[in-house]
């Protein structure tokens, strides 16, 4: 790939750190061949507070930014998407990666089951306060939770009482949230994103996160300004 002129590398392995001296290792090698190569890799919020040690370690080899699925900053919801991670994990997992100079990119699903249009407004806060608006990309906003067939959350009462039908297009639960408000949300915040697809980060996070005060009649937040 870098002799067909590749800069960057992205690692497609989504648990990086499951064996971190390979790991480590690799990158090390890859660096020492091609000094001037960057990479990215994904990592376990859990891996990265357990291997800290290893950060400036990827910084040092090429790393440019790590990616983990934080997926919610919800306590409860974390544990029903046996994530391995906490609320506080997360926010200890940014400052370590800031401390390190390693950009830390936060993937979310942010419309599940048992959001509240107060919860969304409070994802969009803290992502706000950590500094990570320009390491989160829009449509991170707008992801929405897929029900495959087999998945455990089918055995709960919650999720069992708002599945429908199995769509055999996209292979998932048809789910409906229990609040109407949540799921006009999200259809306008995806509009917000379909719109934006080439605007500034800073611009479409304002605008999602002043619909969001609006709808859950909280006051305007102050980190709107792009």
């Amino acid at each position: 790939q870098v002799a067909a002129g590749a800069e960057h590398i992205t690692f497609g392995d989504p648990d990086f750190f499951n064996g971190p001296t390979h790991a480590m290792r690799l990158v090390e090698a890859l660096h020492e061949a091609h000094p001037t190569l960057s990479y990215d890799v994904t990592i376990k919020v859990e891996h990265l507070l357990r291997h800290r040690a290893l950060l400036p370690r990827l910084r040092d080899t090429g790393c440019l930014f790590v990616t983990s699925a934080v997926e919610s900053i919800d306590d409860r919801v974390l544990a029903l998407l046996e994530k391995g991670h906490t609320r506080g994990d997360f926010i200890e997992a940014v400052a370590l990666c800031r401390e390190a100079s390693v950009t830390l990119a936060p993937p979310f699903v942010t419309f599940h089951p048992w959001m509240t249009l107060t919860d969304y407004c409070e994802l969009i806060d803290t992502i706000a306060a950590l500094d990570l608006v320009d390491h989160v990309a829009p449509i991170q906003l707008a992801i929405r939770l897929l029900i495959p067939a087999g998945s455990r959350l089918l055995d709960t009462e919650e999720v069992k009482s708002i599945t429908g039908s199995f769509d055999g297009t996209t292979l998932t639960y048809r789910w409906a949230h229990p609040d109407p408000l949540v799921d006009a949300l999200h259809h306008d915040v995806s509009a917000i994103v379909g719109r934006r697809l080439t605007s500034d980060r800073r611009e479409a996070f304002a605008a999602i996160s002043r619909l969001a005060h609006e709808k859950a009649g909280l006051p305007p937040p102050r980190h709107v300004d792009p």
